[in-house]
């Protein structure tokens, strides 16, 4: 759905251009994701229910359906001039590699010292810490690019920053954590022995490698037992994809001044940050009847929770002491492989995203991650940046898509989200080059034992 006239290679928006306000998607859900439910009570949680555990103004915009769109307070929207607006890039080098009469447009994230896009939400979840005159946060983070983003954030606000990080992540990306060093955060590796839910974790699975489910269960322990301290979160919660919502937004100004209507939307798909965040303007047309995308949610096939899971209640931490979300889960117990190279482990999908693929607004496919590496490495030969192993998911989907088109002729307008530069990601590219990578699908029986460990709800 293109104009006819050629783009340009990158399309900025100017300063003033920012988005100044978060959309909330769920606001023009007509069947709205199911609520978070009190482990204890199994009642609909409160805005004083989550308050312990998450800051008031977070615990709010958790709960909040009703308005479409929050006013982003004057110090986030500050701190985004520093790098954003981030570029929605014409990817022609990788067209003429691919020989397709698609049209590939990627909006970019890594433009910050993070990496990410995780810095989006993490800015906004500090300075309601800040404000709530809190002395620090709590979190836990995968391959690392969200404990690097808080940490940032968190020394930008002056406030102590915990960090659990996934073990094999740990492990295999030192430098990202010297990072949350830097920024004055500490890093532990998860499971642990500094908590009662690590030590218990360590005692029935020993040697595990960890999981985000783990690490979700030690940091909210340390926060809710650490006087003037709360808990955060860089994907799967409805405040996160609020906060993101500014990629969708900016991609879609961007792609209004230069004309163009996309066909296909991509992202990566873990806990549904990044996807998320970019179509949710998109979809936002979807619901209100207003236009018609193709959009993709890809997943790894190591850890597919929208393609094999099930869409029931579970607890969102290995620990179960976290509220119980109704989304897409390999249950709580489930472990993805050490084998899994990039982010992308967390065993349940966001509820809201979960909701919009129940029912039918989008698509999810999963891709096993040698022929993601191939696709990173198309990508980096021709566009010129060493994408992020999870971006690269959405590159294998966008590459597939363009190849598609390039059977049948069709001139299609795809959009993908770069959520960030793999720089830090080494030891897997690595392996890959050295041809020591393998794919790891888990069977039947393997995912078995994750949905065993999802409880027969007695819901009210």
């Amino acid at each position: 759905m293109t104009t006819g006239k050629k783009a340009p290679y990158k399309i900025y928006l100017e300063e003033n251009e920012i988005p100044k306000q978060w959309y909330n998607v769920r606001a023009d859900m007509k069947n709205k994701p199911a609520p978070l439910l009190n482990p204890a009570t199994l009642q609909p949680m409160t805005v004083e229910d989550l308050s312990p555990v998450f800051c008031k103004e977070l615990a709010e915009q958790e709960l909040n359906n009703d308005d479409a769109y929050i006013t982003i307070p004057d110090e986030i929207y500050n701190f985004y001039k520093m790098y954003r607006p981030s570029p929605l890039v014409h990817a022609e080098f990788l067209e003429k590699a691919l020989d397709t009469p698609a049209h590939i447009y990627y909006k970019f994230e890594g433009n910050n010292t993070s990496g990410s896009h995780k810095l989006n939400s993490a800015i906004a979840q500090a300075y309601y810490a800040k404000k709530q005159g809190l002395k620090g946060v709590t979190t836990e983070t995968g391959a690392g690019q969200w404990g690097t983003a808080l940490s940032m954030a968190c020394s930008f606000f002056d406030l102590d920053c915990k960090v659990y990080m996934v073990k094999v992540s740990y492990e295999q990306k030192p430098f990202r954590r010297e990072v949350m060093r830097t920024y004055g955060a500490s890093v532990t590796p998860s499971p642990s022995d500094t908590t009662e839910i690590g030590r218990k974790i360590l005692q029935e699975h020993p040697g595990t490698t960890g999981s985000l489910g783990c690490a979700i269960s030690e940091a909210v322990e340390v926060a809710v037992g650490t006087e003037g301290y709360r808990y955060v979160l860089g994907s799967v919660l409805n405040q996160v994809l609020l906060h993101q919502s500014i990629i969708g937004l900016e991609t879609k100004a961007a792609l209004d001044k230069i004309g163009v209507k996309p066909d296909i939307i991509i992202g990566c798909a873990g806990g549904g940050s990044n996807l998320g965040g970019l179509i949710s303007p998109f979809v936002g047309e979807k619901l209100r009847g207003e236009a018609d995308y193709d959009i993709i949610a890809v997943e790894p096939a190591s850890c597919p929770s929208l393609t094999r899971g099930k869409f029931v209640y579970d607890f969102c931490d290995t620990g179960m002491v976290t509220p119980i979300a109704k989304m897409y889960t390999l249950g709580h117990d489930f472990i993805p492989s050490a084998n899994h190279a990039g982010g992308l482990r967390y065993h349940g999908m966001s509820p809201v995203l979960s909701q919009l693929y129940a029912d039918g607004y989008m698509r999810a496919i999963s891709v096993e991650q040698t022929s993601v590496f191939e696709a990173a490495e198309l990508f980096a030969r021709t566009e010129g940046t060493l994408p992020a192993p999870e971006s690269s998911h959405a590159i294998r989907a966008a590459i597939d898509e363009a190849l598609k088109c390039k059977e049948t002729g069709e001139e299609k307008t795809i959009v993908f989200g770069l959520t960030g530069t793999g720089y830090f990601d080494m030891v897997a590219y690595e392996k890959y080059n050295n041809k020591e990578m393998t794919d790891y699908v888990p069977t039947d029986e393997d995912l078995a034992k994750g949905f065993a460990s999802i409880p027969d709800f007695d819901l009210p």
